[in-house]
């Protein structure tokens, strides 16, 4: 009798804890678990407006193949973005017909990015390749974490703006530093 009480109560939770993920995907919002942005719980918010500098989103990557190469090594995680990626949480720093340099940091318009160093290693001790530098062609966007290890557009360059799926809202994060 009382295991089968146990085995009850595990199984409503179980259906609860799903309903409950289920809902707040539906709802828009995600947790992050990255330090590419405050940890914690966001909501995706439709733009109501064009992008625009400084504006933090959740994108979807396209399913190419450096994209599978950086989830191969652990840089990415799978989700529910097409081609079965989780989707960015970064902050845009340049957007179309804007030049983009890479040296040992970004220069965006002749002007350096802050907390854009350029690693040449990862965390394992493997050689990561810098984006090559150049204009953001119209309909791409370039994306930033100001954490040195974030895997963002400094090593795979603009993505498309059509995998924007909205602004991120932080609900309740841990400090960002």
């Amino acid at each position: 009798m009382r295991r089968r009480r146990i085995t009850t109560v595990l199984g409503i939770a179980a259906v609860g804890t799903a309903a409950l993920a289920m809902i707040g995907w539906i709802g828009g919002y995600r947790v992050n678990l990255t330090s590419s942005a405050a940890i914690g719980l966001w909501r995706i918010e439709a733009m109501e407006r064009p992008v625009s500098i400084g504006d933090v989103v959740f994108i979807c990557l396209p399913a190419a193949g450096v994209f599978k190469d950086a989830f191969d090594r652990g840089y990415l995680r799978r989700g529910l973005c097409p081609g079965g990626l989780a989707p960015l949480l970064k902050t845009i720093v340049a957007v179309p017909g804007q030049r983009v340099r890479i040296g040992e940091d970004v220069i965006i318009d002749g002007r350096p990015l802050a907390a854009s160093r350029i690693r040449h290693k990862d965390g394992q001790g493997r050689a990561i390749t810098a984006f090559g530098g150049g204009t953001v062609p119209p309909g791409y966007l370039f994306l930033h974490s100001s954490m040195a290890n974030s895997y963002d557009s400094r090593y795979f360059g603009p993505i498309p703006a059509a995998g924007l799926l909205g602004r991120a809202s932080p609900i309740i994060t841990t400090f960002y530093p």
